[in-house]
């Protein structure tokens, strides 16, 4: 059933061209927002978790690796200063210190 009134449909259809044009700014505005949101995202230093992951592993790796290399120094380093001893004990002809007698 047709409206008799011009101007009622005008309006209404002017109403209807103000819903979809705000409906399309919405959208628009949306979708600039989330492309916006993207180029601030991939322009970070983010790393993702499989690379996280690979890099915990190797600092793990290093760790272990630095507590074995901290055991043989000092291993390394008791041993050099029984040598010493040894030898400073033998350059004064005797025993080196702490030396039990048999």
């Amino acid at each position: 059933m047709q409206s008799e009134n011009k101007m009622f449909d005008d309006f209404v259809k002017m109403v209807n061209g103000f819903a979809g044009t705000m409906a399309g700014m919405g959208r628009e505005a949306e979708s600039s927002a989330r492309e916006k949101f993207r180029e601030w995202m991939g322009g970070q230093d983010f790393v993702g978790r499989d690379e996280f992951e690979a890099v915990k592993a190797m600092a793990a790796a290093a760790r272990d690796e630095n507590e074995i290399l901290k055991a043989r120094i000092a291993a390394l380093e008791t041993k050099s200063a029984g040598s010493a001893r040894t030898t400073t004990a033998s350059k004064r002809g005797g025993r080196p210190k702490g030396a039990a007698g048999a």
